[in-house]
């Protein structure tokens, strides 16, 4: 057991260079994110020596809903920070947010305005169903959630900050208020901000209480044993907390704990709604069974859990799961896919009789 300080000291300490963290939500998270800003600033002479995305981030956004003029002039506002002074490099080329956008499909278009001085940077941001339709709306939650991430994610891109702040990149928690389609492309992004900067900074630290995102990012990066890959550079760890009292253990130690929150994320979207990533997440229990039993094929488990025809099958699982498909896999399963799922699923739970209650 220990603190939040204590364990923001770990975490610096390790010698991996990508650090994924699950935890429930209410655990601290965002206060590991603080602790380790504070610890690392304390060794840096006082300054910022990474770049950070967390509710504090969020939080610098709030709605104007101009309830006065009957909504006429809605409006998410910017509150000033540090960042303003990189707000410029944004109004100058838009296009650096909209490229991050365009993943997502949105349904919305965006106007930044500017403050008088433009040394204060971003003012607001305006939101319009189109170009054509240029009345003020409010977008969603989830909406506004993911402009704020592709916000975050262009300025990592602005000389003067993420360049000079770079120690670290640390994400808390990106995922807040998404649907699953959303979270999948979410953690691709993620992903590719690992690999356009895992080479240039000390540390590349992620959080997240979503077991999907989690899993998605450990079984890419962990599976990446390539020359120059990044597998032997990632360690993955459970943040718990039980009474106040903090612990903080790599998942190998614990890994029937991940399993069961691995499973749970299936069993909530089987009865709900099966994406292609789900896949993902099934082989990765498997091979974390198989792992446990000291076993190196997926086979082995899928004899041990009665299905038929298991090469078949398995070669079925290995290429709907693939790294290479990733960027696919947040559409729906078809009826095919559904199948294989849930016939592999089912079984793995009547043989093993997991407790996911």
């Amino acid at each position: 057991m220990a603190t939040i300080n204590e364990i923001a000291e770990e975490l610096h300490k390790l010698n991996e260079s990508i650090i994924l963290i699950y935890a429930l939500n209410s655990t601290g998270k965002t206060r590991l994110s603080v602790a380790y800003k504070d610890f690392t600033k304390a060794n840096n002479d006082g300054k910022h020596a990474g770049v950070y995305f967390n509710a504090f981030s969020e939080d610098l956004f709030v709605w104007d809903n101009d309830e006065d003029n009957d909504n006429a002039n809605l409006k998410l506002n910017v509150l000033p920070s540090s960042l303003s002074q990189f707000h410029s490099f944004l109004i100058e080329d838009d296009a650096m947010i909209r490229e991050k956008l365009e993943p997502y499909y949105p349904k919305f278009d965006f106007k930044l305005n500017q403050h008088k001085n433009p040394e204060d940077g971003i003012e607001s941001i305006t939101f319009f169903v189109d170009k054509e339709n240029q009345s003020p709306i409010k977008i969603s939650r989830g909406e506004e959630r993911i402009f704020v991430w592709c916000f975050f994610l262009a300025l990592f891109e602005v000389d003067g900050w993420s360049d000079q702040q770079n120690a670290h990149i640390l994400i808390d928690d990106p995922v807040s208020s998404l649907d699953d389609h959303n979270i999948f492309i979410t953690t691709r992004s993620i992903l590719e901000l690992i690999k356009a900067n895992y080479l240039k900074k000390q540390k590349m630290i992620i959080s997240t209480h979503h077991i999907g995102l989690f899993s998605i990012l450990a079984t890419w990066l962990k599976s990446d044993d390539s020359k120059g890959g990044v597998g032997k550079l990632t360690k993955t760890i459970i943040l718990k907390n039980k009474d106040g009292e903090l612990s903080f253990k790599g998942t190998n130690s614990d890994v029937f704990l991940f399993h069961l929150h691995l499973l749970q994320t299936l069993q909530e979207a089987k009865s709900e709604q099966l994406y292609k990533y789900h896949m993902v997440l099934l082989r990765q229990v498997l091979e974390n069974i198989n792992s446990f039993i000291g076993s190196r094929k997926i086979g082995r488990i899928l004899t041990d859990i009665g299905i038929e025809d298991v090469d078949r099958v398995a070669d079925e699982i290995n290429s709907l799961s693939h790294k290479q498909a990733y960027q696919y896999q947040f559409n729906e399963m078809s009826e095919g896919e559904e199948t294989l799922f849930n016939d592999v699923f089912d079984k793995l739970m009547v043989t093993y009789n997991f407790d996911i209650k």
